[in-house]
């Protein structure tokens, strides 16, 4: 697992895309690797895409991905149908396949980022070698009701990419550990460093295992984070304290789940 901690350059794809290439090229990675970029990696955090409409991110994340036989979550931009930005995350495998994009639930309305993007409209879930995965980003963290239904769609490792602020940097390592906890999850969360326009951002990405303990931490500079999941002790800890069990599904909403594993259960709420 790398988590991309670095330096957005604003509104700059080539530069950031040139940066991301060296940070996961110096070390070489074990094939296989995990490796999460920050919300919007492209650009940094922006409110609108027009600038920006012909940069193809699920192309990069797919080029990315198979240059380097990792696994490759891109944080990237896209204009859809209604003239409208979507806010996402581009997951392809090792052999340049995208196996799913999921795009941000939850515009930023604080940061006006509802001004020139809507929202997504499912979750997203994939079954993978190394466990069952699923991506979120950022403004993401505080809904935890999405959280509890892709866990029950068999979620077991949660990525989050973000631009989150350092004004409220004690809320982002708070609500990282509490989703990990009442989810039984890993979360492993890439926030961005550096300083746009609007904000500046520590960084502090960091990776959490399901009982809460931050097993890796990065600190406020460009960094890449590496730490190794126990898949094994997760699946142990929800057998032997099996608290999802005894949710009262009836309380929860349904949103659609796009599952490109046909493993994974389609269990969202009843």
């Amino acid at each position: 697992m790398a988590l991309l901690q670095m330096d957005l350059a604003w509104q700059d794809a080539a530069a950031n895309r040139a940066a991301i290439e060296r940070m996961i090229a110096s070390p070489a990675l074990e094939p296989g690797t995990f490796v999460l970029a920050p919300e919007m990696a492209d650009t940094g955090f922006v409110s609108s895409v027009h600038h920006d409409a012909r940069i193809d991110g699920p192309a990069f994340a797919s080029q990315t991905a198979r240059q380097h036989r990792c696994w490759y979550l891109h944080g990237a931009t896209e204009v859809a149908d209604d003239a409208l930005g979507r806010n996402m995350l581009v997951v392809s495998d090792p052999a340049g396949t995208i196996r799913g994009t999921y795009r941000k639930l939850h515009p930023f309305g604080y940061g006006e980022e509802t001004k020139g993007f809507r929202g997504g409209d499912e979750i997203v879930v994939i079954g993978t070698d190394h466990g069952i995965i699923s991506p979120f980003i950022c403004y993401d963290l505080r809904f935890p009701e999405v959280w509890r239904l892709s866990a029950l769609a068999g979620a077991e490792v949660f990525f989050i990419a973000a631009n989150w602020p350092a004004a409220r940097a004690s809320n982002w390592r708070a609500l990282c550990i509490a989703r990990a906890i009442e989810n039984q999850a890993f979360v492993v969360a890439c926030n961005r460093v550096g300083r746009d326009p609007v904000a500046e951002y520590r960084g502090e990405s960091l990776v959490v295992s399901p009982q809460g303990e931050v097993v890796a931490e990065a600190g406020t500079g460009a960094h890449r984070l590496e730490a190794t999941l126990d898949l094994v002790a997760l699946r142990e800890w929800r057998a032997r304290f099996p608290a999802l069990r005894d949710l009262r599904r009836r309380f929860l909403g349904r949103v659609r789940c796009m599952s490109r594993d046909s493993r994974i259960r389609d269990d969202r709420g009843d």
